[in-house]
């Protein structure tokens, strides 16, 4: 069957279908990909489990990090079966989805692929940018300093300011010791909550002094996965785990966070990587990191140590969420410091179907209560547009109305208790296939961009919609975007009304999906972000900076992470598709992908 959009054109096999267009976590039922390999090289099998658990985007782009395909003339593809646009830019889907068994690999001699005329090989694609390493060493490595387009990415302690939590956003490529450094308190136990895990990176990155200290792994993997993440951590007495509950199909637990306890106090930080090498390296990232919270006087009450946001109520309510007896005692230690110097409001979503005012306590119906609570009405609010900027996309639906239009633009274009229902332009940020050609990593980049085939092709009306990734103000054009935000911008884009960090990429999955007549909601998965509105910071709005680092206390304006105004697609762009062949051009270490 083949679909042509302004966007792209590819040939799917009939026989493929999806749920809810959600990349599979890594239990029993996923199935790395086979990348493509030379057919006279030497094979020999490679757990991809052994380096990172995660989704089956993740072990594909592991996979061609350790045995990236060159790129030569069409022919070196002979003996894989695959179906291609006829007109050779479009989009392919391999059609050996039946393959089984063991993941293949190159062996580790890196015997090169030989071109089968040099005539026709077209030239490695000039180095502008510092090489990622490949193979094992590009999730076991140290990594050095990076200078891009002029911005040095650093490890960024210095960025934290305890004036205003304003400036607490930190949209960059960031370093993992540098959060749990010394400088930042003694610490004596952690908690770490997310979806992909390295164990033996994480405790790592821990200084020396703290390696040993208790840390408790909160994930959702099941079975076979929860097995392997088990067995990572043996040689680690001091970790222990948490299993979320995911009893809805096809949720995740996808929340990132970290608990902080101190000697001196505590610390919550909420984020959008997942603890493997690949996500602090070469990718543009988010965090909010809270101050200190100090320890209230013995006999205090449970609502004191409150912030204006309710932040302590709402991190409690989440936890209690879990029901999970690992968390009690991390319950009760919040309980008993003053977090009342945060000024952004908690966004969560835990798994379940909500009814009656519960359906207010998560998803996008818990920011739109924010939004009608704590935000004001603009005069020409019908020309603000809105954006919002992922890695992930779900299934939207046979048109916009089914969720995307009908339901989640009405929350964010909610300002205020204004009865104006304003339709303003819509701008959604996701790399084309060019963005991840010429990016640091190059095509494995997209392994962190699982958006399917499957998905894609029953929703073309989306790709309309889509704007480059673009951050020249930022440095970070090639760092390719796992961060997520949401937010809504002036016409002219230097003002922002409201601005969104968080875990949850666009799927209903991730934001809740309203049911019976709207008289019900249903989420998925576990996700959690921050949300800044300027009345937090007595601010009518916020000024967008267009020079947002070095972040230090003399900033004037909101880090937005790209630039602005966002770049709509071209006519010959595409967006990134993740379980396709890309070989008619080489990335940025002259590798094509080839997932099979």
């Amino acid at each position: 069957m083949s679909q042509d959009s302004q966007h792209g054109k590819w040939t799917i096999s009939s026989s493929d279908d999806d749920d809810e267009g959600l990349p599979p976590s890594g239990t029993a039922t996923s199935k790395p990909h086979r990348p493509a390999v030379s057919s006279h090289s030497p094979r020999q099998s490679t757990p991809v489990s052994s380096l990172v658990i995660g989704s089956e985007a993740r072990q594909s782009a592991a996979m061609n990090q350790l045995n990236p395909v060159k790129y030569e003339t069409s022919p070196s593809l002979a003996g894989k079966r695959k179906k291609e646009a006829s007109d050779g830019s479009g989009w392919a889907l391999s059609d050996s989805d039946d393959d089984d068994g063991d993941v293949k690999g190159k062996s580790g001699s890196n015997v090169p692929k030989r071109a089968l005329s040099p005539k026709t090989k077209k030239p490695k694609v000039e180095n502008e940018r510092p090489p990622s390493p490949h193979g094992r060493l590009y999730y076991i490595e140290e990594f050095p300093t990076f200078e891009i387009s002029g911005t040095q990415l650093t490890p960024i302690c210095h960025h934290q300011s305890s004036l205003k939590l304003f400036y607490q956003v930190i949209l960059t490529v960031f370093c993992y010791l540098d959060i749990l450094s010394p400088l930042f308190g003694t610490l004596k136990e952690s908690v770490q909550f997310n979806y992909c895990f390295d164990i033996a990176w994480m405790v790592k990155q821990y200084p020396s002094e703290f390696r040993d200290r208790p840390v408790l792994i909160v994930h959702g993997d099941k079975r076979e996965a929860k097995a392997r993440l088990i067995q990572q951590a043996q040689p680690f007495p001091h970790v222990r785990f948490c299993q979320a509950k995911l009893d809805i199909a096809f949720g995740t637990h996808h929340t990132k966070m970290m608990l902080l306890w101190y000697e001196e106090g505590f610390r919550v930080i909420i984020l959008t990587s997942n603890l493997i090498r690949a996500d602090w390296y070469q990718k543009t990232q988010g965090m909010w990191m809270s101050p200190l919270f100090p320890r209230l006087p013995k006999g205090s009450s449970v609502s004191e140590g409150e912030s204006p946001t309710f932040f302590k109520r709402d991190l409690l309510e989440y936890l209690a969420s879990y029901r999970a007896p690992e968390l009690e005692e991390w319950i009760q230690r919040i309980k008993e410091h003053d977090l009342s110097e945060t000024r952004v409001y908690l966004v969560g979503s835990t798994p379940g179907r909500y009814v009656g005012s519960d359906m207010e306590r998560w998803g996008h119906l818990r920011l739109r209560r924010l939004l009608y609570e704590h935000t004001e009405p603009i005069p020409g609010e019908e020309r603000w547009p809105v954006i919002g900027q992922f890695s992930s996309i779900g299934s939207m639906g046979l048109d916009k109305t089914k969720w995307l239009a009908g339901e989640f633009q009405r929350t964010l274009t909610t300002l205020g208790k204004s009865s104006l229902r304003s339709d303003p332009p819509v701008h959604l940020l996701y790399p084309s296939v060019e963005d991840v050609r010429t990016s640091l990593e190059g095509y494995p980049a997209g392994g962190s961009l699982p958006y399917s085939i499957q998905t894609a092709q029953k929703q073309l009306w989306l790709h309309s919609y889509f704007h480059r990734w673009k951050a020249n103000t930022t440095g970070r054009s090639h760092a390719m975007p796992h961060i997520k935000t949401y937010m809504r911008t002036s016409p002219d884009f230097t003002q922002l009304a409201w601005f969104l960090v968080t875990s949850a990429n666009l799927s209903k999955a991730a934001w809740g999906a309203l049911e019976k007549n709207n008289t019900q909601v249903m989420v998925r998965s576990y996700e959690l972000g921050v949300l800044f509105v300027p009345s937090a910071f007595d601010l009518k709005t916020f000024p967008v900076h267009r020079n947002p680092f070095p972040v230090s206390s003399s900033s004037s304006g909101f880090p937005v992470p790209f630039d602005l105004p966002p770049t709509c697609y071209s006519p010959k762009d595409q967006p990134w598709i993740w379980n396709i062949p890309y070989n008619q051009a080489p990335d940025t270490h002259g590798n094509i992908w080839v997932p099979s």
